[in-house]
């Protein structure tokens, strides 16, 4: 009996190691946080990641987040926080996003220019150009009978007018697109990440991930540090994040924190940094959390 039920236990564990390898990356960080009794509201404070953006995680709705890079980013933190293995979950991220896309590659497809198997035979294009050339003559003819008794010729000033005012409208949407992109250009610098201190004895260590560390000291008002381009995803450790400016490439882009909080692996790349503005100009700011 003791064999029968060793047997019966050993089938369940190789069906539940099965159910896990196949499932998604999201099902799986779900599936931990679950077995530990933890809601969403308490991953968002620990993580400092909206609560809206984890549901897309667990959903595998990585389209709803604002990039591929905090797409991953996000499901990285998370996966720190209920205890996975990140690389594994990233990785997991990394091929459902090129999984995804491919998928709508192929729907996108149609008829290919020059694919013979699709395009109508030589009698039939001309059949239907004969055709639509017959119905234009027919529909100009019936137009100058109905509608050409009694008219003259138009006001020469109105098409003027109107030549000018479509001018006017083209010019302005012209304007208006150079403006858009102008601020586009200006929302989206490149360069060099450059963080300096607004206040004296603010404690600062920068790193790799993985932990190699880049920088770390107490910094005083002005002093500045430059994070190196080849720095493989950067992060910060920091108490004070609101002591530090940001350029990058000489612009500033917005602080990681407007009051006094705990920063622990928050990522500070160029591309993570933009990635934070830009859901700060679409989303309501909201109350952060320090970490215990």
């Amino acid at each position: 009996m003791t064999s029968e039920q060793d047997s019966t236990t050993e089938e369940l564990s190789d069906a539940a190691v099965e159910a896990v390898e196949t499932a998604s990356a999201g099902e799986r960080l779900r599936a931990a946080r679950e077995a530990k009794r933890l809601e969403l509201s308490h991953i968002a404070a620990e993580t400092r990641i909206p609560v809206r953006h984890l549901t897309s995680i667990e959903n595998g709705d990585f389209d709803a987040l604002p990039s591929r890079t905090y797409a991953i980013g996000f499901a990285r933190t998370y996966a720190r926080s209920v205890e996975l293995n990140a690389e594994e979950i990233t990785q997991a991220v990394r091929e459902e996003l090129a999984e995804g896309h491919n998928r709508h590659s192929a729907m996108a497809g149609g008829m290919e220019p020059g694919d013979p198997a699709k395009l109508p035979s030589r009698g039939l294009a001309w059949f239907g150009g004969f055709a639509a050339f017959a119905l234009a003559v027919g529909v100009i003819a019936f137009a100058s009978t109905y509608f050409g008794a009694g008219t003259g010729p138009g006001s020469l000033i109105a098409d003027s007018d109107e030549t000018a005012a479509e001018g006017a409208v083209a010019d302005a949407s012209g304007s208006a697109a150079e403006g858009e992109s102008a601020t586009q250009a200006a929302a989206a610098p490149e360069g060099q990440v450059v963080f300096t201190a607004l206040e004296d004895g603010v404690w600062v260590r920068f790193y790799e991930d993985g932990g190699d560390r880049l920088f770390e000291d107490t910094m005083e008002s002005g002093e500045q540090y430059e994070l190196p381009a080849t720095a493989s995803e950067p992060r910060i450790n920091t108490g004070r994040p609101d002591a530090f400016s940001i350029t990058i490439g000489g612009q500033s882009v917005p602080k990681l924190a407007d009051e006094p909080i705990t920063l622990g692996d928050t990522p500070v790349s160029a591309d993570a940094l933009l990635a934070r503005a830009e859901i700060a100009a679409v989303v309501p700011s909201e109350p952060q959390t320090a970490n215990n």
